[in-house]
């Protein structure tokens, strides 16, 4: 993937900058009226941090209990090998709060890059503050500088409607596909 001008670290400084919806009604939590947050791409000193958001992320979402040594390897392979994708993370005041990755999909129908968004992860402590609307925002800021990408997708728990209702809101719609899968590793 190819990135323009400064794009993949950018800086605001917000004081009531939030929307209303990332704000509880009584305004934002105290301490954070003037945070620095930072999106940037993942180093791979990154890699524990984002490790743990993985493992944390499939205990959340799925119940599920991934092997840290697999889940390792797969981060630092991504880390290591950008044609595969990148791994955007960002930071509240130096402090890596969320990420996401982005994974690549070739589509000969439409001639172009679609960016698959994948291991979505706030940490609690950080939710509701408007972390994932900055990095999905980003994300399509990028994808549409770039002349080769055509579309962003992501894949969602069916049960998941708290996430589904974000990503409605940020303009993304649900397909008729539906996702099917072959594990080709044993029990992968």
């Amino acid at each position: 993937m190819r990135t323009k001008g400064n794009a993949m670290g950018t800086r605001t400084k917000h004081a009531e900058g939030r929307t209303d919806r990332d704000q509880s009604p009584r305004g934002p939590s105290p301490g954070t009226e003037s945070v620095d947050v930072r999106i940037r791409t993942a180093r791979a000193d990154d890699l524990e941090v984002l490790v743990g958001f993985n493992l944390a992320m499939a205990r959340e979402t799925e119940a599920l209990e991934l092997d840290r040594a697999t889940v390792r390897s797969g981060v630092a392979a991504l880390l290591s090998h950008p044609d595969r994708g990148r791994v955007l993370m960002v930071e509240e005041a130096g402090v890596a709060v969320a990420a996401l990755a982005l994974t690549l999909e070739w589509s000969d129908w439409r001639n172009g890059m679609f960016w698959w968004i994948q291991s979505v992860y706030v940490h609690p402590d950080h939710r509701r503050r408007g972390h994932y609307r900055r990095l999905h925002e980003h994300v399509r800021g990028l994808a549409a500088a770039d002349p080769e990408v055509c579309g962003l997708r992501l894949y969602v728990e069916h049960e998941n409607r708290g996430a589904q209702a974000t990503y409605r809101s940020l303009g993304m719609r649900e397909t008729a596909y539906r996702l099917y899968e072959q594990g080709t590793r044993g029990s992968a």
